[in-house]
């Protein structure tokens, strides 16, 4: 059973290490399956002829790709919100996108800048190529959670750090809160707590100027890898019969707690 705990505490950090060690051939490899490279070519032939905004959310096909591409597939749906991000742009602090805490929102709108270039939006490098780069990167990432969440969690993370300027952007997305609350050893729960606190809270504990740098978001990815794993190996220990038969339950179960103890008293950045 010993060996079998060995791979799965290794599982998350071996494959994420895979994965990064050459990004650009595993970005490849995802843009050649098939599904991926008949939904680029699509938005390849057809966004060049996307003139307006209106445009851009009638021709659903397009516009899930894009949106899937910043991350944002579960908005798809909300047009009339999507529509007032791109009408309103960037350019100035008080703009629809810039008062959102979520930057997603704030870089969709910086890609298919209408309210800037008008017709023209959808000529730049970053509506055509670096969209596809980014709709590829999600799908990686998010075909590496079909196999192991903490993949893709660790994954999503490492290409949002550098973005992070305060506590409450970490807050206002799911996936980086939850990065962060397993690497610092925190419970769920705390997100009940007021927003504020939990702020102080993630500020107290990290470095956010750490996040610029990237050895020590490597840093920062490992401990979280290694978190999640142990977390999993002793959820799935706990829960196998065939352990409390043989009695041998309760010691992998403590073995992991204290794991977990010395993990968690590692403090970020020191």
């Amino acid at each position: 059973m010993a060996a079998r705990g060995a791979r799965v505490m290794l599982s998350t950090i071996a494959d994420y290490t895979r994965l990064t060690k050459d990004m650009g051939k595993s970005l490849t490899q995802v843009a050649k399956q098939p599904d991926v490279s008949r939904e680029t070519d699509y938005f390849f032939s057809h966004i060049g002829n996307v003139k307006t905004i209106d445009d851009f959310l009638k021709d659903y096909r397009l516009y899930s790709y894009a949106m899937k591409a910043y991350g944002l597939s579960d908005m798809v749906y909300a047009k009339a919100f999507m529509r007032k991000v791109l009408t309103e742009g960037i350019a100035n602090k008080d703009t629809f996108a810039n008062k959102l805490t979520d930057t997603r929102y704030r870089e969709f709108a910086a890609a298919f800048n209408f309210a800037a270039l008008g017709s023209k939006a959808t000529q730049t490098a970053a509506a055509t190529t670096g969209t596809a780069t980014q709709y590829v990167t999600q799908t990686m990432e998010q075909k590496a959670g079909d196999q192991n969440e903490g993949l893709r969690l660790a994954l999503y993370f490492t290409r949002k750090a550098s973005t992070i300027k305060n506590s409450y952007q970490i807050l206002a997305d799911k996936a980086l809160t939850q990065v962060v609350q397993t690497a610092l050893g925190l419970s769920s729960t705390i997100s009940s707590a007021d927003i504020d606190a939990q702020a102080k809270m993630i500020t107290s504990k990290i470095k956010l100027t750490d996040f610029q740098d990237p050895t020590k978001v490597n840093k920062f990815v490992q401990r979280f890898a290694a978190m999640w794993d142990a977390v999993q190996a002793q959820s799935d220990n706990s829960t196998n019969p065939a352990l409390v038969l043989i009695g041998g339950a309760s010691t992998t179960t403590s073995m992991d707690t204290d794991m977990l103890s010395k993990l968690q008293s590692i403090r970020f950045g020191k």
